[in-house]
């Protein structure tokens, strides 16, 4: 049996989103910058396409610019608003301190460029609150950036109120929404969001294509200079071919939303029971029900969990223990910290994000799987040994 439970890294890519991008390479390949017939196809393609994404996210096509996925699109909301705000005096940026790299490393040369970024704590729970949000806004405070449901635990932030906070104070509000957007009802026009980054590979689209929506009559500079395309906001030939694939992809994940979130949770539900029920001295990470439909994110005492990961794949099991963007670092995962988890119990982690194409079947193969591995690892162990004999003590 082969199983994957690695839908956070990427998905597979849906028959339709192929389909789409065959068309657009086979039919549409003409650039659609060009004044003859073959460009101006591609054209309509690409406008027809961004307008089923705005009709999929509840918003205006023109508020959407293509990029090359969510890393491009956080970068470019970040710089973007930041530089705008440094141009009336506001230099002042917040953010939590479990965001995906590709803002907090964008954070992090902001603050060598001489801006201050204040980063929330991130409660046990895995959740930041509208409370601290508003507690550390400050007159000279240009943008607030707090994800949608994090990319490692899966939890869901309260975004719409966090939105209506900023928008009241004045301020630019950015979510990074690459792991809720098809998988979550999102309506961007009712949360409150002016700027939202997304990734076409997250739900069944192709790699190498996101998008940045940005509020109209929100102001943003390009990030790629050296084109009129995207409305002069991001520079290069547009890549219709994946563009036509997200499109396909994110109308078929909102169509089948209705029954597969209810599905998808029902079976992360089924998991996080039967690992709770079977493995002792584990904990779930993360709020139990405000989080992704498909995300499990456990730490197992006594093991380390790269040697998880490679067992696990000799089982047929492809999993991750957090972030794809950081799977080479042997440091612990950065969101687990954030929680709370001590680093000896956030080096045994263990992530499974599950999509509509698994099974109950394999959900219970993965318990017993992801058991047998766990006692086999604690089995060899001195950290275990000396855990089960009292020279240390239990933290889960």
């Amino acid at each position: 049996m082969r199983i994957y439970a690695d839908n956070a890294a990427t998905t597979r890519m849906s028959p339709g989103a192929i389909a789409a991008v065959k068309e657009g390479m086979e039919r549409l390949w003409g650039n659609p910058s060009s004044l003859y017939s073959l460009g101006q196809e591609a054209n309509e393609a690409l406008t027809g396409a961004r307008e089923r994404i705005a009709a999929a996210l509840g918003c205006s096509a023109k508020e959407l610019t293509f990029t090359s996925g969510g890393s491009e699109a956080d970068n470019q909301a970040l710089r973007s608003a930041a530089a705008l705000g440094a141009r009336k005096g506001k230099k002042h940026i917040i953010s939590t301190a479990f965001e995906h790299h590709a803002v907090l490393h964008t954070l992090r040369a902001l603050e060598r460029e001489g801006y201050e970024v204040t980063l929330l704590d991130v409660h046990e729970n895995g959740l930041v609150t509208p409370e601290q949000v508003a507690a550390a806004i400050r007159p000279d405070t240009a943008l607030v950036s707090v994800m949608y449901a994090n990319n490692e635990i899966g939890t869901i932030q309260p975004v719409p109120e966090i939105g209506r906070i900023c928008r009241e104070k004045g301020v630019v509000f950015h979510t990074d929404a690459v792991q809720a957007v098809g998988h979550l009802p999102i309506r961007i026009d009712e949360e409150n969001i002016d700027m939202l980054s997304l990734s076409g590979h997250k739900f069944h689209g192709p790699k190498g294509i996101g998008v940045l929506y940005v509020r109209r009559g929100v102001p943003f500079l390009p990030l790629i200079e050296g084109g009129a395309q995207e409305r002069g906001k991001r520079a290069g030939t547009e890549n219709v071919p994946a563009v036509l694939g997200m499109a396909a992809a994110l109308e078929e994940a909102v169509t089948g939303m209705q029954t597969n979130i209810p599905r998808v949770t029902a079976l992360r539900d089924r998991l996080i029971q039967g690992i709770r029920r079977e493995i002792s001295h584990c904990a779930l990470n993360g709020d139990g029900e405000k989080r992704l439909p498909g995300n499990v994110s456990f730490c197992f005492e006594g093991i380390e969990g790269e040697s998880l990961l490679l067992l696990l794949d000799d089982k047929g099991i492809s999993a991750s223990s957090g972030s794809a963007c950081t799977s080479g670092s042997l440091d612990p995962s950065h969101v687990l910290l954030a929680i709370g988890r001590v680093h000896d119990v956030a080096h045994g982690s263990l992530r499974l994000s599950l999509g509509e194409e698994n099974t109950e079947e394999e959900v219970d193969y993965m318990i017993s799987a992801v058991k047998e591995v766990v006692d086999y690892l604690r089995g060899m162990s001195p950290v275990w040994r000396d855990l089960q004999e009292g020279r240390r003590q239990f933290i889960l």
